[in-house]
């Protein structure tokens, strides 16, 4: 059984015998923080194990990563930002201070992709221990999502759900997302089987506008 405790295994009833071998078989992965982006949905998870006294708060038309009140001291620069904010006629969702002036470029009128593009570009990956990328989207008329590594930024357009990872899904490619409102974006992030969910947002685009929401476990 490698890791799994044979005992266990042998004394669990069927049921929760099939899932201890299931977690065996395919463990889940921690992939860091990340967004999916699709032409008219979007989700952004936080993942953390260094910093999991975070929340979300909901601002109406904008979302906001802050500590929680229970949450240690830091100076950590990375810990509490904008997520999701709207730019023209868009919204951006990402993991940290760049998502701002990506939204600033898309007021200005630039273009999406040149919006990504500038912001990210600009802010570059976190300068902490592990060179940590930085990841965004734009959710509009025409979506795009990008990543900037320590050795790459990448940004491409999306036609269908595309996730986009801090570590090791750090390159987009397509994801399945199949979800009808902001809440179920919010909660099937929240609930996907990459490791150390902390809290997650989500964004529908419809005729009426913009729809956001969060969940998390505080």
């Amino acid at each position: 059984m490698g890791a799994l405790n044979r005992s266990a295994f042998e004394s669990a009833t069927p049921r929760f015998a099939t899932l201890l071998l299931l977690i065996a078989v395919f463990p889940s992965m921690y992939i860091g923080r990340f967004i999916v982006v699709g032409p008219d949905t979007a989700a952004y998870r936080v993942s953390s194990r260094s910093f999991p006294n975070r929340t979300m708060v909901n601002r109406g038309d904008a979302v906001t990563v802050v500590p929680t009140p229970d949450a240690p001291k830091t100076d950590n620069p990375y810990i509490s930002y904008n997520c999701v904010k709207p730019g023209g006629n868009a919204m951006v969702i990402g993991n940290g201070s760049h998502v701002d002036p990506i939204a600033e470029k898309l007021d200005l009128g630039y273009p999406p992709r040149d919006a990504l593009v500038s912001g990210l570009f600009a802010l570059d990956y976190e300068k902490d221990d592990y060179d940590t990328p930085r990841i965004a989207g734009v959710l509009g008329a025409t979506s795009f999502v990008g990543i900037v590594r320590r050795d790459a930024l990448l940004v491409r357009s999306v036609s269908e759900a595309t996730l986009v990872a801090t570590y090791e899904k750090d390159a987009p490619e397509p994801y399945a997302f199949d979800v009808d409102s902001a809440e179920e974006a919010a909660e099937t992030a929240y609930t996907a089987d990459f490791e150390h969910a902390v809290a997650a947002t989500g964004v529908t685009l419809s005729e009426s506008g913009f729809e956001l929401a969060t969940v998390d476990s505080k």
